[in-house]
């Protein structure tokens, strides 16, 4: 199932820009302080480092992505979903806009 809307929410207005535009995030935080960002990467491959665990969601496009200390490209697509442990990395490679919701914690 794919997320199409975050009910009760409040939207940080200001961009967060990553990799010189190739993605661009809004934070979201939720009544009860649940973390989100939604975002958009461009057609690039990217590496992102991770604090907390995160649950990365396809909303739209697709990418194909590589959790740190494999060698495996998993494709992902609107209604898939990954996880990516805490204290750790993920690269992506998008050859089409990949929209997503990033659930942290």
């Amino acid at each position: 199932m794919i997320t199409s809307s975050i009910a009760n929410a409040t939207v940080t207005t200001q961009a967060n820009i990553y990799f010189d535009g190739k993605c661009v995030s809004h934070g979201i935080t939720l009544a009860d302080g649940t973390k989100k960002s939604v975002g958009v990467v461009l057609p690039a491959t990217l590496t992102f480092n991770t604090g907390a665990p995160e649950v990365m969601e396809c909303v739209a496009g697709s990418c194909e992505y590589k959790l740190s200390g494999t060698e495996t490209w998993i494709r992902s697509q609107a209604g898939d979903q990954f996880s990516v442990p805490g204290n750790s990395s993920f690269q992506v490679r998008v050859t089409e806009a990949y929209h997503y919701i990033c659930h942290f914690g």
